[in-house]
């Protein structure tokens, strides 16, 4: 099984095997893909009008003077009470259709449209259950400060944004997807070489790389001399978060029997980073991968940021370097496109989470915890896209294909991920409650992860453009 850190006494659990995934047997899921995308939000939404009382919310109606008739009233007592039918399916749709309405209002500076709209929403929510009733407060509120003009959180401390991720990672499979595919891909690409390092943009718990070594370990003729580089930016209490997190990988990798070597690098951003300060070894003495989850699409919010880094990481002369990012396209001029993509993207990403640990599900110890912090992860994505704008809108995802430019004009061109990738990704998804939602797909040569007919993220792997 793809383990990273866990609860061994050096920080992190063990692995067997000759390779990096899922070593049980997994049933295969049907290729028949029926769902519609935006679950959360476009759930149960049905033509059938058919009463179905248990799914109704009722009220009953008071009398004239305001008061139920009195129990010494025996005919009005026994007269059936007026009831009025709220159906939630058919509020759904309302709430979804003012959600846009809102959204189009306010693109259109209309906002006392957009006000009456946006509390019209909240009384809609009311009636839902769930992760719809919940992705329609977050894009509610987003809204809302956009409307009012409030100023959306100051950003979070990077200590305090690492320990959400952690429980993003517990909640559901997109970061093991995402870490189990780009360690393939680089234990691929490290085939054969007596010395390695592995440059990472994202170091934060330092997550993704136990796997990998213990993969290392396990290689014929024994393992290659091993070196990373951790990226990160600064704490608030200026301790030495990442110096911390390559000592626990040192005391792992003393007891695998591998030998290591680890170096931080605190930058506010990837753009300030330069090849040199790296001390990459001249001549082809270590073979090198550059790493990256999550983090390229922030850049996006800087004019040339993202170009800049990209040359940098050409400059190291990689292997082979590993892109892993949210499939979607919120990186939009025009704010009602963008709101509507974010509205079906998170909506579908709350649903998958909703049925990993949704309130049916048997929770793991702490699974409850883990999906409220989840979905603080997710709103505060949520309320940057939507409620900011400049250089405060960060969270600028962009889908696979305009990735696939920025890297070919930057003078890369694709890795293909392997069968064996695909293959051990989709016995990944078997151990999540609901994993038969999940599908895992491959698009020309990327493997993406989605639920049901929606992709969600995508890894992609990339080498220098050959010359000739």
């Amino acid at each position: 099984m793809l383990s990273e850190l866990g609860s061994s006494s050096n920080g992190f659990d063990m692995i067997s095997g000759n390779q990096i995934g899922i070593s049980s047997e997994s049933n295969g899921y049907d290729d028949d893909l029926r769902a519609i995308p935006g679950g959360a939000i476009f759930s149960n939404i049905q033509k059938d009008d058919a009463v179905d009382l248990p799914n109704k919310r009722t009220r009953s109606e008071f009398s004239e003077t305001g008061f139920l008739p009195s129990a010494g009233d025996a005919a009005a007592a026994a007269a059936p009470l007026p009831v009025m039918l709220v159906d939630s399916q058919e509020a759904g749709v309302r709430l979804v259709h003012t959600l846009m309405a809102c959204a189009e209002a306010v693109q259109q500076e209309n906002m006392k449209l957009a006000d009456a709209l946006v509390k019209h929403v909240g009384v809609l929510a009311v009636s839902q259950v769930g992760a719809m009733r919940k992705v329609a407060t977050y894009f509610a509120e987003a809204l809302a400060r956009r409307i009012y003009k409030v100023s959306p959180p100051e950003p979070l401390d990077s200590s305090y944004s690492d320990v959400l991720q952690m429980h993003f990672y517990e909640t559901g499979p997109y970061l093991k997807f995402a870490h189990f595919t780009a360690n393939q891909a680089i234990l691929e690409a490290f085939a054969g070489a007596d010395r390695v390092h592995v440059i990472d943009f994202s170091l934060k718990q330092g997550m993704q790389w136990p796997a990998l070594m213990q993969a290392l370990a396990l290689r014929p003729g024994g393992p290659p001399a091993f070196r990373l580089t951790g990226v990160g930016p600064p704490q608030p209490d200026n301790t030495d978060a990442l110096q911390q997190v390559g000592w626990k990988l040192a005391q792992l990798a003393e007891t695998i029997g591998v030998e290591f070597e680890f170096r931080g690098f605190v930058a506010n951003s990837l753009a300030d980073l330069d090849a040199n300060m790296l001390g990459i070894r001249a001549g082809g003495e270590e073979a090198v991968a550059v790493n990256s989850v999550f983090e390229l699409h922030c850049l996006l919010s800087r004019p040339g940021a993202v170009e800049k880094v990209l040359n940098s990481i050409r400059a190291m002369n990689p292997k082979i370097v590993t892109v892993v990012e949210q499939e979607a396209n919120h990186n939009g001029g025009v704010f009602l496109d963008r709101f509507n993509e974010a509205l079906h993207y998170y909506s579908t990403m709350f649903d998958s989470l909703e049925s990993c640990g949704g309130v049916n599900q048997q929770l793991p110890p702490n699974g409850g915890q883990d999906l409220v912090m989840t979905e603080v992860y997710l709103g505060r994505q949520i309320c940057n896209v939507v409620a900011c704008d400049g250089a405060e809108r960060v969270e600028r995802h962009e889908t696979l294909p305009q990735w696939r430019r920025r890297m070919g004009s930057a003078g890369f061109e694709p890795a293909h991920l392997g069968s064996n990738a695909y293959k051990q990704a989709s016995m990944l998804l078997a151990l999540f409650a609901g994993g038969d939602g999940y599908r895992v797909e491959e698009n020309e040569g990327c493997l993406m992860l989605g639920w049901h007919t929606r992709p969600l993220i995508a890894t992609s792997a990339w080498r220098l453009t050959t010359v000739g």
